[in-house]
């Protein structure tokens, strides 16, 4: 094991990614031998499971804050939709993860349309599957939430096969995705408009450095509430760059298309030198943000593991198995010696407390409603269900002293998960612990390249 920190230490140094972060008591090579050998193999094999692999999104319900400027956000797009006769046939056949030799060869394939291929929603399901996602909603029982929920009754939710729709570089980039962020950050962070955030490509240039001081002298101005507040939005922010930069599209040869990590783009985005020190301090938010569901899947422990609670699909020799995997991924996680100290959050004056709590909420539902404007619809599905999971933390970690008076063997109306919760909630710590092992593949790139 020693050798091991030592090896991630000197990896570590090339982005100077190392020691103790901030707002709490855990080093980065710490996480990284836990995440990498005992969390991320098992929950892979979570979240590939029936229960965990299918989530139920509309996918089109309007941006309520601008208006739609459309799914394809590539220059000389504009508002109107790519032309259907442009769109290759395995796009209209449903076929969206194959590339056919016609589809790679059409000469007027612009950037817009193949960028609306490489976004474009599989929404193959079997009829088996269709009829026991019926069943499955009965046991849903939803209340008090941090996410602005999507209608699940709505005709255009629909559920999304999560393994036939990874994550993964869409071309989806320029001033719409921009915007969506710059939206996140500047309404929802607690931040003055005549506080600049670095490396902010929309906002008027006033000299790196001078921002980036009064930027972060304001951020260690704040309480520890708002503070964390930021650091989970740039930690997610991160963590989605960076499974971008993992899944890029390299290649796209006669029938075959190439994917793989992209090491320039992940040094554009996250290297000390280009980024002007910023790639550091959003990696170690990527971190922060770990802890942070982590300790909320160490607070949900003892909800999943009363008998009462079932995993429900309809095959109970699939669902106890799903069952055993998750209380693995439980255990696993009660090992850890170094979790995040929610308690000292909103532990001030009762009302003060009441009133940051309630305005932490409203700003973070606010930010699930913005991810209705993302462009790309698989951008859109993967925003929507990480900042749901990371809702539903948040619903966990300010919940325990429902979680503890739990009964063992009837419902809780004091707490209570639903099943689109539970999905969300452990996709998107997938996707926090993915991120931090391909951190560890980037690390021997940039090792290599050096």
């Amino acid at each position: 094991l020693s050798s091991i920190l030592i090896l991630l230490s000197v990896l570590s140094a090339l982005l100077q990614l190392t020691g103790v972060l901030d707002d709490c008591f855990c080093d980065v090579e710490s996480i990284d031998v836990f995440n990498n050998f005992k969390i991320y193999p098992r929950i892979k094999k979570l979240t590939e499971r029936d229960y965990f692999r299918y989530y139920r999104v509309n996918l089109k319900r309007p941006c309520p804050f601008w208006p739609d400027d459309g799914h394809c956000s590539i220059k000389d797009c504009h508002v109107e939709p790519c032309p259907e006769s442009k769109i290759p046939v395995g796009i209209k056949s449903g076929n969206y993860n194959k590339y056919t030799k016609a589809a790679n060869t059409m000469s007027d394939m612009t950037e817009c349309e193949q960028a609306k291929e490489l976004g474009a929603i599989n929404s193959t399901l079997s009829n088996q599957s269709k009829e026991a996602f019926a069943d499955w909603a009965r046991h849903d029982d939803a209340q008090d939430h941090f996410c602005e929920l999507d209608d699940e009754t709505s005709p255009d939710a629909e559920y999304v096969d999560l393994l036939l729709n990874p994550e993964r570089f869409t071309g989806y980039k320029g001033p719409s995705a921009w915007r969506v962020w710059n939206s996140i950050y500047e309404e929802n962070c607690f931040k003055p408009r005549s506080v600049y955030r670095p490396l902010n490509p929309l906002a008027p240039s006033r000299g790196e450095s001078g921002k980036s001081i009064s930027f972060y002298k304001w951020l260690e101005g704040l309480c520890l509430e708002k503070r964390v507040f930021y650091r989970l939005i740039s930690g997610l922010h991160s963590s989605i760059n960076i499974h971008l930069c993992a899944k890029y599209l390299l290649d796209e040869g006669w029938g075959q298309t190439v994917w793989g990590p992209n090491v320039k783009e992940f040094r554009r985005r996250f290297d000390m030198a280009e980024t002007k020190g910023e790639g550091t301090r959003r990696l170690k938010n990527l971190y922060f943000l770990y802890l942070i569901e982590l300790r909320a899947l160490y607070k949900v422990a003892p909800y999943f593991e009363r008998s009462i609670v079932n995993l429900y699909t309809g095959n109970s020799q699939e669902d106890g198995a799903t069952k055993d995997l998750l209380l693995q991924v439980f255990n696993e996680i009660k090992t850890f010696p170094m979790h995040f100290d929610e308690k000292s959050m909103f532990a001030g004056h009762k009302i003060e407390a009441k009133t940051l709590k309630e305005e932490f909420r409203l700003h973070f539902k606010n930010i699930s409603r913005i991810m209705d404007c993302v462009g790309c619809s698989k951008c859109r599905l993967w925003g929507k269900l990480q900042t749901q999971g990371l809702g539903t933390a948040l619903k966990i970690l300010f919940s325990e002293k429902e979680i503890k008076n739990l009964p063992e063997h009837s419902p809780s109306k004091g707490f209570q998960l639903t099943r689109q919760e539970i999905v969300a909630l452990m996709n998107a710590f997938s996707r926090l612990s993915t991120s931090i092992y391909q951190l560890h593949n980037f690390r021997l790139l940039l090792k290599e390249n050096r």
